[in-house]
């Protein structure tokens, strides 16, 4: 039986909408009082799994299951041991580097060497500030990175952004994107090797059904 992994918060719901439409309903995990956290798919043919977005990646890696849903930011910050099989187009975000409104920068080069930068997301960060050969401090935060730069803990964040409201109402700025993110389908390399509970019949209906909805390039 195909095993599927599926991302508590945003991705949740469009996530299980697009597996509907493939023939897989796990909607029940979408209901208010639900506290499971596995459940067979209504038509018996697959168990999903209900894990921490950043969670996903470890349990197909590790092989629980044999598939996932995941943010690439995960993916980028994480580097599991996976295969990325598809783009799914929604859960769009971006990873930007901000600063206080009132700051005097405005590129990440601006920004003085060895000064602090908070973010969630520290392997990601390191790796654009190696990338411009500009040591700096990186601190590990969890939550509300946002109030680094407000309380003059850091000069600047590396942290997602969607909309941007959150930032705004907080006084900050995005200086520079290191990568746009969006939910991917990924598996256990081995089981999709294999073609294990016929993986690859479901990714190749996920990929019509991404195809459909995705508006075709000018």
């Amino acid at each position: 039986m195909l095993v599927f992994a599926l991302p508590k918060g945003a991705l949740l719901t469009p996530t299980i909408t697009l597996l509907r439409h493939a023939g897989l309903d796990f909607s029940p995990f979408l209901e208010a009082g639900n506290r499971q956290l596995q459940i067979l798919d209504s038509t018996g043919q697959a168990q999903g799994l209900l894990v921490r977005a950043q969670d996903v990646p470890v349990y197909v890696a590790y092989g629980q299951a044999h598939v996932g849903v995941v943010g690439y930011d995960v993916l980028a910050e994480k580097q599991p041991e996976v295969a990325q099989l598809l783009d799914l187009g929604f859960g769009q975000c971006r990873l930007s580097v901000a600063v206080s409104g009132a700051s005097p920068y405005r590129r990440s080069l601006d920004l003085p060497a060895h000064c602090r930068v908070a973010s969630k997301f520290v392997h990601c960060a390191q790796a654009h500030f190696r990338a411009l050969n500009l040591p700096v401090e990186l601190v590990p935060l969890s939550g509300s990175v946002e109030l680094g730069p407000i309380t003059g803990m850091a000069e600047a964040i590396v942290d997602l952004v969607s909309t941007g409201r959150t930032l705004r109402d907080n006084g900050l700025v995005e200086l520079e994107v290191l990568f746009e993110s969006t939910a991917r389908l990924i598996a256990h390399p081995l089981s999709y090797r294999l073609n294990t509970a016929h993986l690859h019949h479901w990714v190749a209906k996920l990929e019509a059904l991404v195809r459909e909805i995705t508006p075709a390039p000018v």
